[in-house]
C-alpha cells in the first residue's frame, strides 16, 4: 500500500490481468488510455484487475457495481426513488425485481429498506439501482421486509468489515446466529433471533472500529454477555 494525494499519478500495470484494462475504483480518474490520476487523499488498495483509493470520506459517492442499502422515499409511474446516501436519490424500476412484470409489480412501499446493486453511476446521471443479478435472480437482493434493523456506520469501517482480514462478523456469528445485508454506502441491515440479540450485534458493529484485532474475541464475548446475558 502507498499514500497518494489529489493529482498523483497511479500505476495500474501490476494489477492488470492479461490484456484486460484494470477496473478503476473510487478515488481515481482515468485521464487517458495510459494515465490514471488520484482525485482523493488516501491509501492505494489493489487486487487482481482492480485498484482504488481507500479514504475516510464522509459522504458516499455512487460507484457502478457497488452493493448498497437504501430507503424508498417515493413511488413514481414506473419506478421508485431510493435514498442511498448520495446527493441525488437513485431510481429503481418496478421491473428490476425477480419475477416482476408490468402486471405483477413488487410489493414495495415508501419507507421500505432495499438491498440492491448500482447498475448506473456517473456524474451526469442519477444513480440507477437493480435488485436482480445478470441472470434475473434476486440472489439475496430486494426489500428487507422480515424485521431487522438498519445500522449506519462510517464508510471506512464498513469496507474494513467486508475485508477478509477483519474477523468481527465471523466472531459474532460463532456466538449469535444472525442475518445481514451490508452496503458499501455505510448502511448495514441486521436481524438476530430476537430484538435483544439484534441490539447486541448492532452495538458490536457500531463500537468495534477501535478494537485491536488481538482483543476482538474478548470484545465480542463481553458485549454479548452484557447485553444478552449469556455466556
Amino acid at each position: 500500500m502507498s499514500v497518494v494525494l489529489p493529482g498523483d499519478l497511479v500505476n495500474t500495470d501490476d494489477v492488470a490481468v492479461g490484456k484486460k484494462r484494470p477496473l478503476i475504483g473510487p478515488g481515481l480518474v482515468q485521464m487517458d488510455s495510459d494515465t490514471v490520476c488520484s482525485c482523493k487523499a488516501g491509501l492505494i488498495k489493489r487486487k487482481p484487475n482492480m485498484v482504488w483509493v481507500d479514504s475516510r470520506q464522509k459522504r458516499y459517492v455512487a460507484m457502478k457495481g457497488d452493493s448498497v442499502i437504501g430507503i424508498v422515499t417515493a413511488r413514481q409511474a414506473d419506478s421508485f426513488r431510493v435514498d442511498i446516501g448520495t446527493s441525488d436519490p437513485a431510481s429503481l424500476s418496478y421491473l428490476s425485481f425477480e419475477g416482476a412484470t408490468k402486471k405483477n409489480r413488487p410489493d414495495v412501499k415508501v419507507g421500505d429498506v432495499i438491498f440492491g446493486k448500482l447498475l448506473v453511476a456517473n456524474k451526469n446521471m442519477d444513480p440507477e439501482l437493480v435488485c436482480i443479478d445478470s441472470f434475473g435472480k434476486a440472489n439475496g437482493m430486494g426489500a428487507m421486509k422480515d424485521g431487522g434493523t438498519l445500522v449506519h456506520l462510517n464508510l471506512h469501517w464498513t469496507r474494513r468489515l467486508l475485508s477478509p482480514e477483519c474477523s468481527l462478523l465471523k466472531l459474532i456469528g460463532d456466538q449469535l446466529p444472525y442475518e445481514t445485508a451490508m452496503g458499501l454506502n455505510g448502511r448495514i441491515w441486521i436481524k438476530g433471533r430476537s430484538p435483544v440479540e439484534t441490539l447486541a450485534i448492532s452495538r458490536l458493529l457500531q463500537n468495534g472500529e477501535g478494537v485491536a484485532p488481538s482483543a476482538m474475541n474478548n470484545y465480542v464475548t463481553k458485549t454479548i454477555n452484557k447485553v444478552v446475558g449469556v455466556k
